[in-house]
């Protein structure tokens, strides 16, 4: 499931990020990469060394630990912590699929990769390129977001960024392993926690929608990996 969740970041937010990055200092991409995606990446990230990564890292988290749209489509049991990257003068990153296993770099936990998420922090005006190609039993998706808003999609998706060929793209970028693992029980559980919602908006907690929340918990509990 490809899913684009608006306004996790406020323009505020956004900015207050923005302006805290530009002052820190950026390192090669290719710092943190295995062999064959070296061979197709060309960016910057910010360094984790830097002091300010753990708090700009920690308040992407936050953001998105409270939109109860990406709790609903992850169902995060664990997240590894968010990174940055920028892309300008033809950076671009070719097509590629996300490590399986990462470690934690705060624990040394292994966690595997099931949802990939980036959040973007430039607005499409500032630049272009850059646009987030993903590929999908659906075909091929461009994604071009405002800033503040995010992308989730399966780790196991093809993708590339576009080469940047005007101005500068700037991103968050992070990895989650899922309650459930398999991504069509995931979009399923997701699809009827939007339907309950909808229903209990219209019909309060009638018995129908209570039922019917009985039934997402009890599926939940079925597939969820604790």
């Amino acid at each position: 499931m490809l899913l684009h969740i608006p306004q996790v970041l406020t323009p505020t937010e956004v900015a207050d990020i923005r302006q805290a990055l530009a002052l820190e200092g950026w390192v090669d991409g290719l710092l943190s990469t295995g062999p064959q995606a070296a061979r197709v990446k060309r960016n910057q990230q910010l360094d984790p060394a830097s002091p300010a990564f753990a708090p700009l890292s920690q308040r992407i988290a936050q953001a998105l630990n409270r939109h109860p749209m990406f709790v609903s489509a992850v169902l995060p049991h664990t997240m590894l912590p968010p990174m940055f990257n920028r892309y300008e003068c033809g950076g671009h990153y070719g097509n590629h699929i996300d490590n399986t296993i990462q470690t934690h770099r705060v624990n040394a936990q292994k966690v595997r990769t099931d949802v990939s998420t980036t959040v973007f922090l430039s607005s499409p005006d500032e630049y272009e390129g850059g646009e987030l190609i993903a590929e999908d039993s659906y075909g091929t998706h461009e994604i071009k977001l405002d800033a503040g808003d995010a992308i989730v999609y399966p780790s196991t998706s093809l993708h590339r960024v576009e080469p940047v060929t005007r101005g500068m793209r700037v991103a968050s970028f992070l990895w989650a392993q899922s309650l459930v693992r398999d991504a069509w029980r995931r979009a399923m559980l997701f699809d009827l926690d939007m339907t309950i919602l909808k229903l209990r908006h219209q019909l309060g907690d009638a018995a129908e929608v209570v039922a019917l929340t009985g039934h997402y918990h009890k599926l939940l509990q079925q597939w969820a990996e604790t």
